[in-house]
């Protein structure tokens, strides 16, 4: 049994959609990011970054692991799915992991910032922010024009980018001009342990012009809070 400290975050997606395509047995502690549950003393025990998500297996002495991609590939190795076993396939899907921890998660992130919640808008960094994101999509456009999934066969990388890059108009960034990034998109977004990860802990909610994700997002910047 899988304990899953998380919020409605990608970040916080990148592992229930895994423990889900996976099929894992797992309970959800939600976790407040705009109240500062995430830097409580007893969390800390367990993700001394104080960062969502985080995952601790019962079924091993009560081992706990944080960091999203880190979660990713301790998930998908125990349970032997979602990533290959040989050396090449494995890092494959490993480096295209690390592209989006290192490239689309913090540039997307950093647009989503300055684009939907700074309370001063600054064209300059709204458009490196966004401009980066869209050449990172660019990388991701043509690798797929040569492959379904990003490694082959669907992986932990796809859960990985797909968390980040379905909420691309949230940071306003488009696609349109991406056709297999958007078919890629389409395409995960209807695999059913992907519909269902993405209500965990509880759907994101973006209407009324998102006023309850700003918020949140406000009051987390405010405290420093968020996800890895």
């Amino acid at each position: 049994m899988i304990d899953l400290y998380t919020a409605a975050t990608p970040n916080g997606w990148k592992a229930s959609i895994t423990l889900e395509e996976l099929g894992v047995p797992y309970t959800v502690h939600p976790i407040a990011l705009a109240e500062g549950a995430q830097k409580r003393p007893e969390y800390l025990r367990i993700n001394p970054n104080g960062r969502i998500p985080t995952i601790v297996d019962r079924d091993a002495d009560d081992f706990a692991v944080f960091e999203s991609g880190a979660i990713m590939i301790y998930l998908a190795e125990k349970h032997g799915a979602l990533m290959p076993s040989d050396p090449k396939g494995r890092s494959r899907v490993i480096q295209w992991l690390m592209f989006q921890m290192g490239g689309i998660g913090p540039m997307q992130g950093q647009a989503n910032v300055f684009h939907r919640y700074a309370p001063e808008k600054i064209p300059y960094a709204i458009d490196r922010y966004q401009s980066e994101t869209k050449r990172l999509y660019r990388v991701l456009d043509s690798r797929l024009a040569d492959s379904e999934y990003l490694c082959g066969d669907y992986s932990i990388a796809d859960i990985a980018n797909w968390s980040w890059v379905s909420l691309h108009f949230w940071a306003g960034v488009d696609i349109d001009d991406l056709p297999h990034l958007q078919r890629w998109v389409a395409a995960i977004r209807e695999r059913p342990a992907v519909q269902r990860g993405i209500a965990i802990p509880e759907p994101i909610k973006l209407d009324d012009g998102g006023e309850e994700v700003r918020k949140m997002a406000q009051s987390m910047l405010q405290t420093g809070a968020g996800a890895d």
